[in-house]
């Protein structure tokens, strides 16, 4: 037992369960909802592992149905998760570079030049400040607009701005308004503030700290960061020119607006789906080839060691780059000037596979489960849960008992599922002293 407890690969889905019971515990009681009312405990449970994965989904109303007291568990929930996502992937990094041998440590090193092995406090304070400041910053910046813009209270624009601004950092999707963004999607004063917690939530410590350190060199990233950087600004500028030209002319959704609003709402829309979970266009309205982009842009998600889910982008490009060395007929896969590990490649085909496994084995049961429930929607939603984005089509709630418990578990899975099994991928690492007779089947 007590080797057990000190694995931080096997301490992070324990201590996510954990937080999960206590918090469906909270929100269970009475005076955590507007009716003063016990929560049914799938409503508790499911809305407990949103929040604590931050995923941001929920089967109620959550500006109505919640009094201030599960408001502000549901805030510290997506607190404690995002930063126990951190705190989390620190851990596992650093017990995997101890326990992976001199030469594959010292590869890990090279990848995480930024951290120092033996200062773990120093790293995560940092971590912690950087989460706290950018939380203050946005709190700020929005409290600020709602009150002198919107003339809310004072009291009532602070709360506001603290609440998305946790949501936003920790890309948890829970919003107060019960249009999420949609009502603001043309105030660059509430979506930019964040829009931009949101990519700093998202990137990841590792590559975020490297970039600030050699912001001016950006060639001597660790292939990691170059992955993360350079991909997300790929799909950032990807998914922006994918979604303002099919929904430019909806007028549903920003076909009424002026060019400068469809810019918006389009820039912050592409932004945030990649489990930021906040939506500025109404996912409901939506043209028909628009799913397939934010189902793909979901499945990707974000950095690794982040509070963004998905597979991750280092992982969806580092394949790239295995299929192009492949179609060139290259012997090796190689990013700028570096060699890519074959345990690398494989490792990043083993996430992405068992991911696309589990999306389509959640949507089958979806269906299963749900009379009358369309594929998309269920594609939709369940890889909405799995990434931890948070954005539905319709409601949960439609889904029944069976349904939401489908959903809770793949928020759950979707949250520790990639961290967990990259790093026991990672520490199963066995030499062999002797190999097989190679063979070279037909594929194909």
């Amino acid at each position: 037992m007590r080797r057990f407890l000190r694995h931080p690969v096997r301490l992070v889905p324990l201590g996510f369960l954990a937080a999960i019971a206590l918090g469906t515990g909270l929100l269970m009681l009475p005076w955590a909802t507007s009716e003063s009312r016990y929560t049914p405990f799938t409503e508790a449970l499911f809305t407990a592992t949103s929040a604590v994965s931050v995923t941001g989904l929920s089967v109620v109303d959550t500006s109505t149905y919640w009094t201030t007291f599960g408001l502000i568990m549901i805030t510290v929930l997506t607190q404690v998760g995002g930063l126990g996502i951190l705190t989390g992937a620190t851990l596992v990094i650093l017990v995997v570079a101890r326990q992976l041998g001199l030469r594959n440590r010292l590869l890990v090193q090279a990848e995480t030049a930024e951290f120092g092995f033996g200062d773990v406090r120093r790293l995560l304070l940092r971590i912690a400040g950087l989460a706290l400041a950018s939380e203050v910053l946005m709190t700020a910046i929005l409290a600020g607009r709602l009150w002198w813009a919107y003339d809310y209270p004072f009291g009532r624009a602070l709360w506001y701005g603290l609440f998305h601004a946790v949501q936003g950092f920790n890309n948890g999707g829970f919003s107060l308004w019960p249009d999420s963004l949609v009502s603001f999607s043309r105030d660059p004063w509430i979506c930019l503030p964040l829009v931009i917690g949101t990519i700093l939530g998202g990137l990841g410590f590792p590559a975020l700290f490297e970039v600030v350190r050699a912001w001016r060199r950006p060639t001597t990233w660790a292939v990691a960061t170059k992955l993360t950087v350079w991909g997300s600004l790929t799909l950032l500028v990807a998914g922006f020119v994918g979604l303002l030209a099919a929904e430019w002319a909806n007028p549903n959704t920003i076909g009424g607006y002026d060019w400068q609003g469809k810019l918006l709402a389009t820039f912050t829309q592409n932004a945030v789906v990649r489990t930021g979970g906040f939506n500025a266009l109404d996912t409901n309205q939506l043209e028909e080839e628009t799913y397939p982009l934010l189902i793909a842009l979901m499945f990707i998600g974000g950095g690794s060691a982040s509070t963004a889910g998905g597979i991750k982008v280092s992982t969806f490009f580092l394949l790239a780059f295995v299929i192009w060395a492949e179609l060139r007929g290259e012997p090796d896969v190689t990013v700028g000037r570096s060699r890519i590990a074959t345990a690398s490649q494989r490792q990043a085909l083993t996430v992405a596979l068992l991911s696309v496994a589990l999306v389509v084995a959640g949507t089958v049961a979806l269906i299963v489960m749900t009379e009358g429930v369309r594929y998309y929607r269920a594609l939709f939603e369940v890889t909405s849960a799995f990434t931890t984005t948070g954005l539905s089509v319709g409601s949960p709630d439609d889904y029944g008992t069976p349904g939401h418990l489908t959903l809770t578990l793949l928020m759950y899975i979707g949250r520790i599922g990639p961290l967990t099994l990259g790093s026991a991928i990672a520490l199963n690492t066995r030499r062999r002293l002797y190999r097989y007779p190679e063979e070279q089947p037909i594929v194909g």
